[in-house]
């Protein structure tokens, strides 16, 4: 590895509830299965130390039981912890997730949405790190404001942003203030077209956009190509994302080739949505295994 993953954004605890489908307006559904795990920013960090990388949580932590569960999560992975914890408690997200496996959220913030400039004067990025921002920093003032004034010392180091779900709701004068500090683009398709109609998005140098069980797009020096995916039955898509720009971030950091690096994080996305629940990316074995298989069958076709 040439550097860390210095992740900026909120671990979170999720509340997953599976269900038939979402109730109506009014209505009630019964949950077959329902179970507390960390989620939010710590899929992705969980994603990229699976694949060997060194990783850094620049985020607040609350004090309550959800923060100490989030920050048991977080040291099993290996992750290393930059703040203290500090009140209110970590703040929760549900998650209902269908019979197609597909998810629907809702969040509530604790702690992880008081991050301020201070706390990040205490992440000093080394030579090689990547620096890894999303969007939801960017809808909550105190950390809006502490990443704006933080990510001009960033320098050199490069930066990947995940703008998320709510990309639309942020305001055009701060994604003036942070593209221009972007190296990375990753997003899904829904993301990729909001993030369309803003001002400077065109001249991120990097944009990697997952397209489902098709892969991803990766556009570099203004040249498309489609990343294939690996068809699989989805069980459960919450957190297929956050591995795939984990493994991506991850890969790159070991010095991988960007196309290469696209390929195995569409192989840990494949392998997630497999599994039940968030934080389900696989290790960098369970990837290679997959790349070897998929090249035995083509090989036998």
């Amino acid at each position: 590895m040439t550097g860390r993953l210095v992740h900026t954004g909120q671990a979170i605890v999720d509340l997953v509830m599976r269900v038939e489908a979402l109730p109506p307006p009014g209505g009630d559904v019964l949950a077959s299965d329902v179970r507390f795990t960390a989620g939010g920013g710590f899929n992705v960090m969980a994603a990229a130390a699976r694949a060997g990388a060194a990783v850094v949580y620049a985020g607040e932590h609350g004090t309550g039981r959800f923060g100490d569960l989030v920050r048991e999560a977080l040291t099993a992975e290996g992750v290393e912890l930059v703040q203290l914890p500090a009140a209110p408690d970590t703040g929760v997200c549900v998650v209902l997730v269908d019979a197609a496996g597909e998810r629907t959220f809702i969040t509530e913030t604790g702690a992880e949405g008081t991050v301020t400039a201070e706390h990040l004067r205490r992440v000093r990025p080394r030579a090689g790190d990547l620096v890894y921002v999303t969007g939801y920093s960017l809808l909550r003032e105190s950390n809006r404001d502490a990443l704006l004034e933080w990510l001009p010392s960033v320098g050199d180091h490069r930066v990947l942003l995940d703008p998320g779900p709510l990309a639309a709701d942020v305001a055009p004068d701060v994604w003036r203030a942070v593209l221009p500090r972007v190296d990375i683009l990753s997003c899904n398709a829904a993301e990729a077209a909001m993030m369309s109609t803003v001002d400077g998005v065109g001249d991120v140098p990097v944009r990697v956009t997952r397209v489902g069980a098709e892969g991803c797009d990766v556009v570099e020096n203004g040249v498309t190509v489609r990343v294939p995916g690996f068809p699989v039955d989805p069980v459960d898509t919450n957190g297929a994302g956050d591995a795939h720009a984990g493994v991506l971030a991850a890969e790159l950091l070991r010095g991988e080739p960007l196309l290469v690096a696209a390929e195995r994080a569409n192989a840990a996305a494949a392998i997630a949505v497999r599994r039940y629940g968030p934080a389900t990316s696989p290790s960098r074995a369970e990837v290679d295994e997959l790349l070897v298989r998929q090249q035995e069958l083509g090989h036998r076709g």
